[in-house]
């Protein structure tokens, strides 16, 4: 059974940091792409980070370019976002997913696996 088990998420200040991690299990054959999405209150989902494995590039969405950073540990199965610099429009539910192909905004696409989501609320 496959799982997607995210942790992390909690309430910072902006300028503040958080780093979220998601741990994967039951693959049956590792999927081409992994990465992340958040969702806000009364919003679509949306892509932030996706990694492809089959050339090894990792795409970032415009609006967290050079303030997240996606990485992972293949022997412990989990990838981690780092998250610097902050803002209240961060704030949603985070999720880890995996996919067939990574898009250039950072969206994991085709045969989805989503984990539960973890809350990042960035407030003063």
């Amino acid at each position: 059974q496959v799982q997607l088990v995210e942790s992390g998420g909690g309430l910072v200040q902006p300028g503040g940091s958080l780093r979220l991690s998601c741990a994967a299990s039951g693959f049956t054959s590792k999927p081409n792409a992994i990465g992340w999405f958040r969702q806000a209150p009364g919003k679509e989902r949306e892509g932030v980070v996706c990694f492809t494995s089959v050339t090894g590039t990792t795409y970032y969405s415009g609006s967290v370019k050079d303030r997240f950073t996606m990485s992972r540990d293949n022997t412990k199965n989990t990838v981690s976002l780092q998250m610097n610099s902050l803002k209240p429009e961060d704030t949603g539910t985070y999720y880890c997913a995996t996919g067939q192909v990574c898009t250039i905004k950072g969206e994991a696409v085709g045969r989805n696996y989503w984990g539960q989501g973890t809350q990042v609320t960035v407030s003063s």
